[in-house]
């Protein structure tokens, strides 16, 4: 997935667009998320755990998606010629410490090349933003006790540790 520095510097030039993912951007969305679920050390050591079950798993939950946007969406930023440069999976719940819709924030992921650009800031900055004005009062997430970088990432961005591990039962 790695683009080369012309291809970089055109996109760092030019302002992102975040949205949710559609049947026009669902191809794009299904080879960066596939990336991510393929190849990240830290998501393949719970893997198991999860029931990943690869890219046809993958597939069918987009459709899920694009079906059913009351249950969530995937999120995307993408520059002025359709370029993904990040995705992320959003599902609502209810929280009843909030009284109120919150936001899960799952397989948060950067394409290659565009870390520390200030991709994921943006992103997740845009979210926030949509997810406000559609009432949610929190956004949740897990993020792997070995990951540094991302821990630093999501800290910087106002979330805070809750002394809380998320389990998985698969049923």
């Amino acid at each position: 997935m790695s683009t080369t520095a012309a291809t970089r510097e055109a996109f760092t030039a030019e302002p992102l667009r975040c949205h949710v993912m559609n049947a026009r951007t669902r191809a794009a969305a299904a080879d960066l998320l596939g990336a991510f679920l393929a190849d990240d050390a830290h998501y393949r050591a719970s893997a198991a755990h999860y029931g990943d079950g690869g890219r046809p798993a993958l597939e069918r939950a987009l459709d899920l998606f694009l079906a059913h946007p009351e249950i969530g969406f995937v999120w995307l930023a993408s520059a002025a010629d359709g370029t993904l440069a990040g995705a992320c999976v959003v599902c609502h719940a209810i929280s009843t410490s909030r009284g109120a819709r919150v936001a899960k924030l799952d397989d948060v992921t950067i394409r290659d090349g565009w870390q520390g650009r200030g991709v994921g800031t943006a992103m997740l900055d845009a979210l926030a933003a949509h997810l406000r004005e559609r009432g949610a009062g929190r956004i949740d997430t897990a993020c792997h006790r070995d990951n540094a970088g991302a821990w630093r990432f999501y800290e910087r961005l106002g979330f805070r540790p809750l002394d809380e591990e998320r389990l998985a039962l698969l049923l």
